[in-house]
């Protein structure tokens, strides 16, 4: 099975996280997209992935914990506010209210 190793210290927001998983993993294609549904179609298989499968190793995770964590989370859910349709708004500003607080999911456990 094929291994790919991304490492911690290489990016601090969610877009950079994307665009290095994306360089690593299928650097033959166009770049991941910045979304979480894109990625988890990569992490699913296709999209230039091994059929089989492969194995990501994560170097310096801790890093990326906390760099991706809830002040991460704020700054997404801010640009998802600015853009989202009028009819999600009040959804997202809870979520938004909720990752302020430091509770609920982050960039990483989403």
């Amino acid at each position: 099975m094929m291994v790919y190793e991304i490492d911690g210290t290489g990016f601090s927001t969610l877009e950079e996280f994307f665009a290095e998983f994306g360089h690593v993993v299928i650097p033959q294609s166009d770049p991941v997209s910045d979304n979480l549904d894109a990625f988890d179609d990569v992490l699913s298989g296709g999209f230039g992935t091994p059929d089989e499968g492969f194995t990501l190793r994560w170097k310096n995770h801790v890093v990326s914990r906390q760099r991706l964590g809830y002040p991460e989370t704020v700054r997404q859910l801010e640009l998802r506010l600015a853009r989202c349709h009028p009819t999600n708004r009040a959804r997202v500003s809870l979520d938004l209210k909720e990752a302020q607080a430091h509770r609920g999911p982050t960039c990483l456990s989403g």
